[in-house]
């Protein structure tokens, strides 16, 4: 009798305290469906997606590749304010470039976005870093108008 008075009373506990666990094995269930089991293995990192990232084909060739036949833009890129930043951070992957000796020629960087990417004024920006604001400090011209971009100093 005691037992079923207790139910009769506390159901209004008991009910949301069903919908609540009912909920949590929902979650499980639904997350042990969805997570991929090599999840965690390396952290906070699904561990098979390094086996995918080694499957795709390289495409960055490094800067050693493009000073073998661009010696002299190397020569100014390492003497200038620039000499940290490899080739392809500003130019791209050139794999296939360099695959294909001389075949297979890039474009040009759009000037107009390249450098604004890096020195657009920003206040979380480094003081000592470099900043303009690109629309007051070239009154619509390219940077390489005034600026040699592997050296850029005016």
């Amino acid at each position: 009798m005691a037992l079923s008075r207790f139910f009769r009373d506390s159901g209004h506990l008991i009910r949301p305290a069903l919908v609540l666990l009912a909920g949590v094995v929902a979650f499980l269930i639904l997350r042990a469906a969805v997570v991929p089991k090599s999840f965690g293995q390396y952290g906070h990192y699904r561990g098979d997606a390094l086996g995918m990232i080694a499957a795709r084909p390289i495409s960055y060739a490094g800067r050693a590749q493009c000073a073998m036949c661009h010696e002299q833009e190397a020569k100014v890129h390492d003497a200038g304010k620039h000499a940290g930043v490899g080739c392809e951070t500003c130019h791209g992957p050139q794999a296939k470039h360099v695959e294909a000796e001389g075949g297979n020629k890039p474009a040009l960087p759009d000037v107009a976005n390249l450098c604004r990417r890096c020195h657009e004024k920003d206040a979380a920006k480094p003081k000592g870093f470099p900043q303009v604001d690109t629309v007051a400090h070239s009154q619509g011209m390219l940077c390489d108008s005034c600026h040699q971009p592997h050296s850029p100093r005016l």
